[in-house]
């Protein structure tokens, strides 16, 4: 059965939750993309609200801190007429010892019908979705160095918003890598998609040895990186996540991995840049690529309203 081989998908392999692109079929992706494209005209309505959630209770649950992701699955659970509890993690039981399980186990007495979670464990997501009812659904909001499949989502749809189709491109993900859930799953979505050659930048010491397993081309030089690359994704240091000294300097890393207008020359004339936040100007990005012509990093936000809406409408309309 493929619910055994994958819990993120019941017996009809229809998807009951999403907790990491990995394993995920062509099929599904392009599914949610799909339904993600008949949701993004809800926020041109004046009346920004379909009925598709309507009576079911949303739960986000982020130990983690977040500005993007948590605003944006807020904003999509409200228009699909869900309603919305924002979990305070910091006065909540969890603050007191309480475990992971039994908190949802708590709020599961509550009515809850979805999870939204954000958490520093890996794992901690596919942890829940074992020990929920199969009428509860759950869907990973990032865990840990693992995945944020919503993320590489709305990543995908930016990138065939502006570029339609996937087989000739090639994307270049630049930084830190060794620390980003998201750089994950984009990997996962792009191979999946079928994209024509994936690289991932960065110094050796941000780079994991496992990367040339993954399907994609390793660059230990943004020259090298981004040439004619039709896709540039930017990720930030994550320097809460570093053990020991990884880079000399901030400073030193801008010198040879920011990304500038002039570097930026070394792409496709037709590039788009783009950047899953939050933002390090100077540091991964300056600030006039931030701002510039060829950046897409704000309407990759918007778009993540409408790939939310698609993945809980999808989700919370599939039985276990």
């Amino acid at each position: 059965m493929l619910y055994r081989r994958n819990p993120q998908l019941n017996e009809n392999g229809e998807l009951i939750h999403l907790l990491s692109i990995e394993g995920l079929p062509k099929a599904t992706l392009t599914h949610i993309l799909d339904t993600a494209a008949n949701f993004v005209s809800v926020s041109s309505r004046e009346v920004k609200k379909v009925p598709l959630l309507r009576g079911k209770s949303v739960f986000n649950l982020f130990f983690e801190n977040s500005t993007r992701t948590r605003t944006t699955f807020e904003i999509a659970a409200t228009r699909l007429s869900a309603d919305v509890i924002n979990l305070d993690i910091a006065r909540s039981s969890a603050a007191k010892g309480e475990s992971l399980l039994d908190t949802i186990a708590n709020l599961s007495a509550m009515a809850a019908d979805l999870f939204v979670v954000r958490h520093s464990e890996s794992g901690a997501p596919y942890l829940i979705a074992r020990h929920v009812a199969p009428h509860v659904h759950v869907i990973n909001a990032g865990d840990g160095r693992h995945a944020h499949p919503t993320q590489g989502l709305l990543d995908m749809y930016t990138i065939r918003h502006y570029k339609k189709d996937f087989s000739n491109l090639t994307v270049a993900i630049v930084g830190d890598v060794l620390h980003s859930r998201v750089a994950r799953s984009d990997i996962h979505a792009l191979t999946t998609l079928g994209c024509a050659e994936v690289r991932v930048v960065g110094p050796k010491t941000l780079v994991p040895s496992d990367m040339a397993a993954m399907g994609v081309r390793v660059c230990n030089t943004l020259e090298d990186g981004i040439k004619d690359a039709d896709v540039i994704i930017t990720l930030r240091l994550q320097n809460e996540r570093m053990s020991g000294a990884l880079l000399p300097s901030s400073q030193e890393y801008f010198k040879s991995f920011g990304l500038t207008n002039e570097k930026l020359q070394l792409a496709k004339p037709d590039a788009i840049v783009m950047h899953p936040g939050p933002i390090n100007r100077g540091v991964e990005i300056d600030s006039a690529v931030v701002d510039g012509a060829q950046s897409v990093i704000l309407p990759q936000v918007t778009f993540g309203i409408a790939v939310r809406m698609a993945v809980m409408s999808i989700v919370a309309g599939n039985e276990a």
